[in-house]
Formats: structure tokens, sequence, C-alpha cells
């Protein structure tokens, strides 16, 4: 939880998370108590946009289950359409129940999940790793999640595409874009993480600078993945311009200058 806490932002993701760890473990509790617990669904709908955090946040939930005992191993494993659909018949399901497999005892974290249910294609072999996913959740019910993520509207129309997605991903996050003052943040604790110190200068610059990328976003920002190209991009202006001095100093390799930020 703490490092869930840790995490810029996502203050309603955060409080979601936890009332959910909360009604797992008072479930339990009334488990050993002897007293009926109804069924509970720990399936996941994660909804935003590229790089608000869902894989992170995927993650620790699959620690926290394996905390409290949910889960036996806790691990995430990430997949997407390419990594269960197979380019011919029969192929699919054997692709797709490989994946489950490796995911028993924790987490499998299905990106752009949307992916899997095209609507201009009935025939399409995503169907088919739906019908896979959805019988392993079943089998497998005791020791396995599935989180699903994507865009809120094609997330939406594929939840809609079949029955047994809407009965088994009732519960919904939702990751919302960073601000422009979050981005900031994120960018000062790269820096901080990886050994660099920003000017005065430079730290208003960059401010200005994300401000600007955050009013001109577009349907495909991507939020902290923007950050980190960034941050990367100022990393390596820094290297171009200390690789021109005689002797840096251990001030001059850590220093990030106005000059450095696009």
């Amino acid at each position: 939880m703490a490092q869930l806490d840790e995490l810029c932002g996502l203050e309603t993701v955060k409080a979601e998370v936890r009332s959910l760890m909360n009604l797992v473990k008072v479930r339990q509790l009334r488990e050993e108590a002897g007293l009926p617990t109804p069924p509970l669904s720990l399936h996941m709908v994660f909804l935003g946009n590229p790089g608000t955090g869902k894989t992170t946040v995927a993650r620790l939930v699959a620690g926290l289950y394996k905390s409290i005992g949910v889960l036996s191993q806790g691990q995430l494993v990430e997949v997407d359409r390419a990594g269960l659909v197979a380019g011919y018949v029969g192929q699919t399901a054997l692709k797709t129940q490989t994946v489950l497999q490796s995911a028993l005892g924790g987490v499998l974290f299905l990106d752009e999940a949307y992916a899997l249910a095209p609507g201009d294609s009935p025939n399409d072999f995503g169907r088919e790793a739906i019908e896979v996913l959805l019988k392993g959740m079943e089998d497998h019910r005791k020791d396995l999640v599935v989180i699903v993520a994507g865009y809120p509207g094609p997330m939406e129309r594929f939840l809609h595409s079949n029955p047994g997605l809407e009965s088994r991903f009732n519960k919904s996050l939702f990751f919302p874009d960073y601000t422009a003052g979050q981005l900031l943040e994120i960018f000062r604790s790269l820096c901080q993480k990886n050994g660099y110190t920003l000017s005065p200068e430079a730290d208003t610059k960059a401010s200005a600078a994300l401000q600007s990328l955050y009013d001109h976003r577009g349907e495909s920002f991507g939020n902290a993945r923007e950050v980190r190209n960034f941050f990367e991009d100022a990393i390596a202006r820094q290297a171009d311009r200390v690789a021109g001095l005689s002797a840096p100093s251990r001030e001059d390799l850590m220093a990030l200058l106005p000059e450095d930020l696009a």
C-alpha cells in the first residue's frame, strides 16, 4: 500500500484499491468465522489513456493480492492481442491457454483488450481468445485475476461484445490524465531518481514546457510516457553539452540547465 500511495496523483484509484482490499480482507474473516460470503469477482477493468499508471497499479494489485493470500504467486503477466491470437485456425486457443498457464497464481493484464473484438470482423480469431479466457477465468477462479485495460469508449464496446465479459468484469477503475503540475512532479522525480539536478531556471523552463505539452494534448496523449521522452531528450542534450567540457565536475555531470530542455 505504501508503494501505491507513493504514485503521483491517482487519488480515486488508490481509494478504490484500498476499499477493494478491505472488502477482500473482511470477506476472509467472515469465512474464518463461518459466516456466509457472497460471490466476489476480483477481475477488473482499467480505463484510461496511455501512460496513466495502469500497468504499475496492476503490478501492485498482484502483490497486494499475494500479500493477503488471495493469489499464490502474485506475478503480473502482461499481454496484448498479438500475445493471444494466432494467424490460423486452431492455434489461437493453444496460444491463449499457454498465456493463461503462465499467469496462474497471479494477474493477467490484457492491454488494449478491445483489439480482441473488432466490431467489423465477426469471424476474427480474437473472439476465440475471449472464449478461452472466459473458460480459464471460470476454471481457475480461485487463483487467477484478469485485468483488462484500454481507452474508455472502445473498452465499453468490448465488454458489450460478449455477455460473459460483462458478468465477470463488474468493477472499473478510471485513470485520469495527469495534470500539468503532476507531469512536472513526475519529471522532477525522474531527475532525482537518476541523479540529475535541476537549476531553478531549468525547473521553470520544464514547468512551461510540460504545461504546453498538457495544453496541446490530443487523444493519443501519452501522459507519463511523454514526460519520460522529455526527460530522455534533456539528458541527451546535457550529454552533448557536458562532453564538450574539458574536465567536467560531479556537479557538471548532474546539472540540467535551461539549454538542455527543449
